[in-house]
């Protein structure tokens, strides 16, 4: 009883504390989750979250350090994800279209700025303009790219022009992926009304970092953990990374709680009979909800994310020496398993 009461006085706490609990919440029903996660349950992946950021910046401060710099770059945040490849690319491609949104404001407001001028009558002049504004148009379209420090091309100050044609083997993992979670997405959606997908589009739009960059950097320990203050597009890029660690997490707790399922399903479950259930009737009233993600799934799928390679365990194979593991960043989750989350949320 004692036990129970401490943990409820437990949950009551962290969700005092709790900061980002709905837009966990929110992000959790985007990756797949369909049912109301508890406050237990959110809690527990904000402080994995902020665990992971937390460990970004120690790192990113180091590299920084080495480099002899007292202020973190996008190169060090880079450089720690990239082993994971599908996720540079994706990163990659949120960057180059924020900088297109950048763009297209700028010369929006410069378009504004130069608005009586274009009424006034003038024949050349007038087709100067809009000559001049269909340049900044495709200025503001085109796209640029990101470098990478590790790659060849930036070793030289001349830069071969890029090809429109050109898709390297990071853009083919990163667009499968998308297709992949796009296909998801769209067999939860067909079926929505309009209020559902109203809701699911507001969903998609939780994030740690927009329109909250000083609650953010006090939640991730900017001026404790590292004394630089970081720019727009660092906090950009945590933003997108935190938001890939949530989904990513909930997928593979909706793998772990789907592999539970099927084994309570084959022994009979925990208080239930060991007797064999008839088949479901044509006129028999719907099953129960399915019931939503718990603490202990999302304790399992952090420690799968955290499992070493086998690849490093190799050489202690027959030794009595224990392989003491850091924290590792959580990764993307594994491309072939994707498809699994849609039959997930449909049971």
């Amino acid at each position: 009883m004692s036990f129970i009461i401490a943990r409820n006085r437990r949950s009551v706490k962290d969700a005092k504390r709790s900061i980002y609990g709905t837009h966990i919440a929110q992000m959790m029903f985007v990756s797949g989750e369909t049912g109301e996660p508890s406050t237990e349950t959110t809690s527990l992946i904000e402080h994995i979250v902020q665990q992971q950021v937390q460990e970004m910046l120690k790192e990113c401060t180091m590299l920084a350090t080495r480099r002899g710099s007292r202020t973190i770059s996008t190169d060090d945040m880079m450089m720690l994800i990239r082993h994971d490849r599908a996720k540079i690319s994706r990163l990659r491609h949120f960057l180059q279209w924020k900088d297109v949104r950048k763009t297209a404001k700028d010369s929006e407001d410069n378009k504004g700025d130069a608005g009586p001028d274009v009424g006034m009558p003038g024949g050349d002049a007038d087709l100067q303009i809009g000559a001049t504004a269909a340049e900044a148009g495709k200025k503001a379209a085109k796209k640029n790219k990101v470098d990478l420090v590790w790659d060849v091309q930036s070793y030289f100050s001349e830069q071969v022009p890029p090809r429109d044609d050109e898709e390297d083997e990071e853009e083919e993992e990163m667009n499968f992926a998308t297709l992949q979670r796009l296909r998801n997405a769209d067999e939860r959606t067909k079926n929505m009304t309009r209020e559902e997908y109203v809701h699911w589009s507001d969903c998609r739009q939780a994030s740690f970092t927009f329109r909250k960059g000083k609650r953010f950097r006090e939640w991730a320990g900017f001026g404790v953990i590292t004394d630089a203050k970081p720019n727009d597009d660092i906090i950009d890029i945590l933003g997108f990374l935190t938001f890939e660690i949530v989904q990513t997490l909930t997928e593979e707790a909706l793998r772990v709680k789907h592999a539970e399922d099927l084994s309570k399903k084959g022994t009979g479950g925990d208080n239930q009979s060991r007797k064999r259930k008839r088949e479901a009737g044509l006129f028999d009233p719907p099953e129960e909800e399915r019931e939503p993600i718990g603490p202990s799934h999302i304790h399992e799928a952090f420690r799968r994310l955290q499992r070493p390679d086998r690849k490093s365990r190799a050489m202690l194979t027959f030794t009595n020496l224990m392989q003491k593991s850091p924290l590792r960043l959580v990764g993307n989750s594994k491309l072939k398993e994707l498809s699994v989350i849609t039959n997930i949320t449909q049971i």
